[in-house]
């Protein structure tokens, strides 16, 4: 399975969230704090196993957006 994490720069810090999942999103004032608050989330709401590894590819970057590539086994 593959989903989109995209990352926004913001004033005051980072947002991510996985669109196709709604809600799925998270602040954070860093980038890979960001991520990783979100990638929990998405363990979260896929009822994913610890076990189940998630590899994170940045795919693009857009102004101030960058879209990863989140790729697992479902």
């Amino acid at each position: 399975m593959i989903l989109d994490l995209v990352v926004t720069k913001t004033d005051d810090g980072y947002t991510a969230e996985v669109p196709s999942l709604s809600g799925c999103e998270s602040w954070a004032h860093n980038e890979d704090d960001a991520i990783d608050k979100t990638v929990e989330l998405v363990y979260f709401y896929l009822n994913l196993s610890e076990e189940q590894k998630i590899k994170i590819d940045r795919a693009r970057k857009h102004s101030n957006k960058i879209i990863y590539k989140l790729v697992f086994d479902k």
